[in-house]
């Protein structure tokens, strides 16, 4: 791991904690974690066991930090490392499909989909989940909504980031490709 990309890896989780504080809560205390989705580009462009491992723990303790949700540090450590596994399990069996648009905006989805139930799941087993809410009910007033944010928001971000660091001839996955 050299300084380049920790560097690189800290900008995302930067923008990503930026992004996370700015966007209001909703649905008793949830919100759109845009910060999963740059840990998605992270990992997409340092898909290393190592690198995944590191963006997964810094993005969970910071989602756990700013989260507004009643008792959410510990699920989103949780949620993080399960998340960032899963994905970067994917991206490594799909490897240069992975690094395509289109299919990494439906692994960004179905991603976010594993992130919100594996949070809810956790947060339903420690704390509770808040004023009584249904697990359901959190599912489809947050994490559909998140998917669909998250899609969107990857669709927009990962070409720009590709391209700079094209540019830019920075070793990651994406300028091997």
């Amino acid at each position: 791991m050299n300084t380049k990309n920790l560097v690189l890896m800290a900008l995302l989780v930067g923008i990503g904690a930026a992004l996370y504080l700015i966007i209001p809560g909703y649905g008793e205390g949830m919100k759109p974690d845009f910060m999963l989705t740059m840990m998605f580009i992270g990992i997409l462009l340092f898909p290393t066991l190592k690198e995944t491992l590191l963006l997964a723990i810094t993005t969970g303790v910071l989602s756990g930090l700013f989260s507004t949700f009643p008792g959410g540090f510990v699920p989103n450590i949780i949620d993080k490392l399960v998340t960032a596994i899963v994905f970067f399990v994917i991206v490594l069996a799909l490897r240069q499909a992975a690094q395509k648009l289109a299919a990494g905006t439906i692994l960004v989805g179905l991603c976010t989909i594993v992130s919100g139930t594996v949070f809810l799941s956790m947060a339903l087993l420690l704390v509770g989940l808040p004023g009584g809410a249904a697990f359901s009910a959190l599912f489809v007033a947050v994490v559909l909504p998140a998917v669909l944010l998250n899609g969107i928001a990857f669709f927009i971000i990962y070409p720009i980031i590709t391209n700079l660091l094209k540019r830019a001839k920075f070793n990651t996955s994406v300028s091997q490709a």
